[in-house]
């Protein structure tokens, strides 16, 4: 299965994934592991949505957010082991919700992320998950989304 095609026909494009925002690394690696930093929704070097959902940004926008954060785990993933088709399985997927304090629809925005990969992965995309609200992300995020996943030795 060819992994970076099927991201393609599903109307995403890998990118180079954007610098660290501070003191940390995109992606780390253990053993047959490889965890990702927090992604957020940065399409193109530019944050695509941001502000808290619902009072500034839907929860459609928010679902779109949650994606664009899981493509952007994929890319860092892809510039750390250069081949997706290396992905055995989708383990962990923890997303982080910029909310007001009385939301409660985080796995709601968190299915995103979840849905896309297990369309991407299939089986293999099926994953453990946390969904959590927070009062703010960098740079005003709606979402962040960081993995883990397991890979070929």
């Amino acid at each position: 299965m060819n992994i970076e095609k099927k991201i393609e026909e599903l109307g995403y494009k890998l990118s180079i994934p954007p610098k660290p925002l501070a003191a940390y690394v995109p992606i780390i690696k253990i053993g047959g592991l490889i965890f990702t930093a927090g992604q957020l929704p940065i399409v193109n070097g530019e944050l695509k949505y941001s502000g808290k959902i619902p009072l500034t940004i839907s929860e459609e926008e928010g679902i779109k957010a949650a994606e664009i954060c899981a493509i952007n785990c994929l890319s860092a993933i892809k510039a750390g082991i250069d081949d997706l088709d290396k992905i055995v399985r989708i383990a962990k997927v923890t997303v982080f919700v910029n909310s007001t304090e009385d939301y409660t629809k985080h796995p709601i925005i968190a299915n995103g992320a979840s849905e896309l990969l297990v369309k991407i992965f299939g089986d293999k995309g099926k994953h453990a998950r946390s969904a959590i609200g927070v009062s703010s992300l960098p740079l005003n995020s709606p979402v962040e989304v960081e993995l883990i996943a397991e890979i070929k030795e």
